[in-house]
């Protein structure tokens, strides 16, 4: 079961792959990205991900890509690395060319893959939930396009570690919570469900979808709405969602606890619909 990479065709052992240092990538932050897992040796939810992968290079201006082959290719360097619990990771960078900040002219894409395996949440960190601090939103104006500028996301997430917590919230100057920093948001308060709306502020997660899909065969209470941190602090629940996430409860923020300080009905419920889509996809 060995953890694999893929370069514009090219498949190898991760430690053998490199790109070009002039790859605008690396450069610019000018690519984008998606993260697929897979569970019992399928990847899940793929047409969502590819359907999310091309709206972002179409956002970029990317050249016109083939996403098809891109997808075809991604399979076969899943089957070949045989991994059952796995992250496949896709990278697609407008290309290669000397540094310059407008757009090379008659170049391919580049991209770039990876299949590693999944260590997996340990299940005392959902049976317990997890603590979170809020911090600033900081972020470019375009959070619904999956590039990797993800320097603030990387900046929150130590600052939330280097606090003693497992994630930060992300919060606008004005008040408004966004979502955590590689993952949507959640919270429960007076028997609804309720999660940002899907503006440019935010990402649009896939198990955030699959969560309000729940909720629609469920019957369950739900509202895309602006929230600030006063309801934050005040909800009975929260929770993260995420592709490796999956639903992850969160039961302190900022030293506060949520609710009762424990892992709720409401996050158990929604994972164990997010375990069933699993095994029934």
């Amino acid at each position: 079961m060995p953890e694999l990479a893929y370069i514009n065709g090219r498949i190898m052992p991760i430690e053998d792959a490199v790109v070009s240092v002039e790859d605008r990538g690396y450069q610019f932050g000018d690519a984008v990205y998606e993260v697929i897992a897979s569970y019992g040796g399928k990847m899940f939810c793929i047409k969502e991900h590819f359907v999310r992968l091309d709206r972002s290079m179409k956002e970029l201006h990317f050249p016109e890509v083939q996403i098809d082959e891109i997808r075809k290719a991604a399979v076969d360097l899943f089957s070949k690395a045989k991994i059952e619990r796995a992250a496949v990771y896709i990278q697609v960078s407008r290309g290669v060319s000397p540094r310059n900040h407008s757009f090379p002219a008659d170049i391919p894409v580049q991209v770039v893959m990876t299949v590693r395996k999944i260590e997996g949440k340990n299940p005392p960190i959902r049976e317990t939930g997890i603590s979170a601090i809020t911090v600033e939103d900081f972020r470019w104006g375009r959070c619904d396009i999956k590039t990797v500028q993800l320097l603030p996301n990387v900046l929150a997430k130590q600052k939330a570690l280097d606090a003693g917590c497992y994630d930060a919230i992300f919060v606008s100057k004005d008040g408004i919570v966004r979502e955590g920093s590689s993952s949507n948001l959640f919270i429960l308060s007076e028997g609804m469900l309720i999660t940002h709306p899907l503006t440019p502020d935010i990402l649009s997660g896939i198990t955030r979808s699959l969560v309000l899909d729940i909720c629609r065969e469920k019957e369950y209470p739900v509202q895309e709405r602006f929230f600030d941190k006063s309801e934050l602090y005040g909800a009975v629940e929260v929770f993260l969602t995420g592709t490796i996430t999956e639903v992850l409860p969160v039961v302190k923020i900022d030293g506060r606890p949520v609710g009762n300080g424990k892992v709720g009905p409401a996050a158990r419920m929604f994972q164990e619909g997010l375990l069933g889509r699993l095994k029934s996809e």
